[in-house]
């Protein structure tokens, strides 16, 4: 939301204080909207470039962090839904959630153990 010349995003769903760098892995990495990864980037680095002070080493390491970390919760509610409540019409997100989870870990050492854990447990999902 674009508040006089400034950027503001409304967290309605949890209304929670947090990691500011989750609002914006929530934005770009959203399972309902398929976006390009140019447009994913653009998005990136021009709030990254609307901050004063920001570690953008750590901030992009949060960023991901927290995009797979929300990415891997959906695909355990979705899950959930779709065999305890019969919602199955979540299940056809899943795959772009695993999209949005191979964008974010492929590049980060950080990732390396999970990557390594997702591959044994989850045949296939992780390149």
């Amino acid at each position: 939301m674009l508040v006089k010349t400034r950027i503001g995003v409304i967290d309605s769903q949890d209304a929670l204080i947090g990691n500011r760098a989750y609002d914006l892995a929530s934005l770009i990495d959203d399972v309902r909207f398929k976006t390009s990864a140019s447009l994913k980037n653009k998005i990136y680095k021009f709030y990254v470039q609307k901050q004063n002070r920001l570690d953008k080493k750590n901030f992009k390491n949060d960023f991901e962090i927290l995009s797979v970390l929300r990415n891997l919760k959906i695909i355990g509610i979705f899950t959930r839904l779709a065999v305890r409540d019969k919602k199955k019409d979540y299940l056809k997100l899943i795959p772009y959630a695993w999209k949005l989870i191979n964008l974010r870990i492929h590049e980060n050492e950080i990732f390396k153990d999970l990557k390594e854990l997702l591959r044994q447990n989850f045949k296939g999902k992780i390149k």
